[in-house]
């Protein structure tokens, strides 16, 4: 029997509509909704500092006013980890809506994330836990389950564990589940959404509608959406949201360790992609626990330089303002120039570059107004056309993010019923070290023929993202004579090349044959994590596609 699975949300701040548009467009077993994120536990952890009664995604629970009849009538399950930081305080202001509304529902929640206890200095520390506290609640016969941190695959590993029966030591179910849930995950980027190839049907990627799995009991799935959504679904967006944020082969998790080296992608149809194959291996012994803390403060000014001698004006500007900062200097202080401008430009924009200065400092004076001040005073007294492209502000606190671990039997992972019933999630009794596998043999290289200087986007896709301070860029070709090429071209010494940010960083390769796909870690990009803001790009969610403008001599018979 077949169990529909589908998503509602990517991130909090996701389409508010799709709760109702998930429920209303076709069938559905169970809705998902990841809300979390490595930046949204931070900006949440704040929102308890002031409230303590907070630090839930309240956007949850007014999409839920909307649509909580809807789920009741249809018969549909909803699974979130909406509650974040208080996982209790979702739950019981869902039951107070459920009342309010006169509709009878069972709301249960997981607990046992929560570990900031045990680590001073943190604002939040969390451990990522699996699915079969999910599973132990809809078992229970709950029809919302609210979740804090867990893994963004448990919400389909959960309620398929819980549909089907499975239990803790049948991997290779677990580990389809997980990689159908992975698909999931980030909403529409497994119907094209920041899709590579997306100008090939732009016309379908206008509002692409939001993804659903339909998995069988074997594990195996076929990602679909509901009929007469927008977007598309084929061998192209899924293979993109594979390679996401992942790294090797083995993709390790509180439940299970899937093989992404035995993902089978095959099209089943308009809109339909079977994924089968998947093999799974114990989990490891261990749960990720993610850490944010308060780094300090932080603050930028971005300068406009405008026409010519933008070099020059950059280093006339960047002295002024050592100068000024000499008396009492930051501990971080970063300048970037972004060559923006062209020569002889039809509009005084296209005509300027930027210059960002952004400086760092425990002591929030250091980043206020010594900063702020300086930048000012020189309105009238450094180059031509002076201006700022924003008043220069305050100094404002960012965030850290770090990951830690924990034995999975340190946590108490804990199913908390409507009735109040509490029920312990045992850890996984069988658990493996994941090492790493050996590289696979790579195809054999196209024959010598001519090339043509092309980017590599014109043969290969690619998407990235962030893992705290390092990124991750999954590339990967349509055809197989283009990954014969790609294999043995893109290897970590071209990315190098190609990427100069990452000339002095650790980068590891990972290849995937039956993605067709070379998965790149980049260490250390990032610097302290997304909401340290560390380069322009601080998710690295563009890098992929930056690395794709690249140039490289590419074979003719390929372009």
């Amino acid at each position: 029997m077949t169990l529909r699975i589908g998503n509602a949300s990517g991130f909090y701040g996701d389409r508010f509509d799709a709760l109702r548009e998930m429920l209303t467009g076709g069938e559905l077993d169970v809705l998902t909704g990841d809300y979390l994120a490595e930046l949204t536990m931070l900006i949440l952890a704040r929102d308890r500092l002031k409230d303590p009664g907070a630090g839930y995604a309240r956007t949850f629970l007014r999409q839920l006013e909307e649509c909580l009849g809807l789920a009741h009538e249809r018969g549909v399950r909803v699974v979130t980890n909406a509650g974040g930081l208080n996982p209790a305080g979702l739950a019981g202001a869902v039951r107070k809506l459920a009342d309010r509304l006169g509709i009878p529902l069972r709301v249960a929640h997981v607990e046992g994330d929560d570990l900031t206890a045990r680590y001073p200095g943190s604002l939040a520390a969390h451990a990522y836990l699996g699915g079969f506290g999910i599973a132990a609640c809809l078992r229970e016969g709950a029809d919302i389950v609210v979740t804090g941190r867990v893994t963004d695959a448990a919400l389909v590993t959960g309620p398929a564990a819980a549909h089907f029966g499975w239990q803790p030591g049948d991997h290779d179910r677990l580990a389809g589940a997980v990689v159908a849930g992975h698909v999931l995950e980030c909403g529409t980027q497994a119907t094209g959404g920041n899709y590579s190839f997306f100008h090939e049907r732009q016309a379908d990627a206008h509002r692409p509608g939001f993804p659903l799995a339909e998995i069988h009991d074997d594990g195996s799935c076929v990602i679909t959406k509901h009929p007469g959504t927008g977007g598309f679904v084929d061998v192209g967006t899924v293979t993109a949201q594979l390679l996401y944020e992942t790294g090797g082969a083995r993709y390790a998790g509180p439940d299970v360790t899937a093989r992404l080296d035995t993902v089978r992608l095959t099209q089943d149809g308009p809109d339909r992609v079977r994924i089968d194959g998947v093999r799974g291996e114990a989990p490891p012994g261990t749960l990720k626990v993610g850490l944010n803390r308060l780094g300090g403060f932080r603050n930028e000014v971005v300068f406009v330089l405008t026409g010519l001698d933008i070099d020059a004006k950059a280093t006339l500007v960047r002295q002024q303002m050592a100068d000024a900062l000499a008396k009492a200097p930051p501990a971080e202080i970063r300048w970037d120039l972004a060559r923006t401008d062209r020569p002889d430009a039809g509009t005084e924009e296209t005509a300027s570059a930027l210059l960002r200065l952004v400086v760092r400092d425990p002591d929030e004076t250091k980043t206020g107004r010594a900063l702020s001040g300086a930048a000012v005073e020189l309105a009238l007294a450094s180059y031509p056309g002076f201006h700022v492209v924003a008043p220069p502000g305050k100094g404002s606190p960012y965030g850290v993010f770090e990951a830690g671990y924990v034995a999975q039997d340190a946590v108490d992972h804990t199913a908390v019923l409507d009735d109040g019933r509490r029920m312990p999630v045992a850890p996984a009794a069988a658990t493996l070290v994941p090492e790493p596998l050996a590289e696979p043999p790579l195809p054999q290289p196209l024959p010598a023929g001519p090339v043509r200087r092309a980017p590599l986007g014109l043969v290969a896709g690619a998407r990235s993202g962030d893992k705290g301070g390092d990124a991750n860029v999954g590339v990967w070709a349509r055809t197989d004579d283009a990954w014969r090429w790609l294999a043995h071209e893109l290897t970590a010494g071209r990315f190098r090349q190609l990427i100069p940010e990452a000339r002095d960083l650790p980068v590891t390769r990972h290849v995937l044959p039956n993605l067709r796909a070379l998965n790149f870690v980049v260490e250390g990009i990032l610097g302290e994590g997304v909401a340290a803001q560390a380069r322009f790009d601080p998710q690295a969610k563009a890098l992929g596609e930056w690395l794709r403008s690249r140039h490289l001599d590419i074979p003719e018979a390929l372009l």
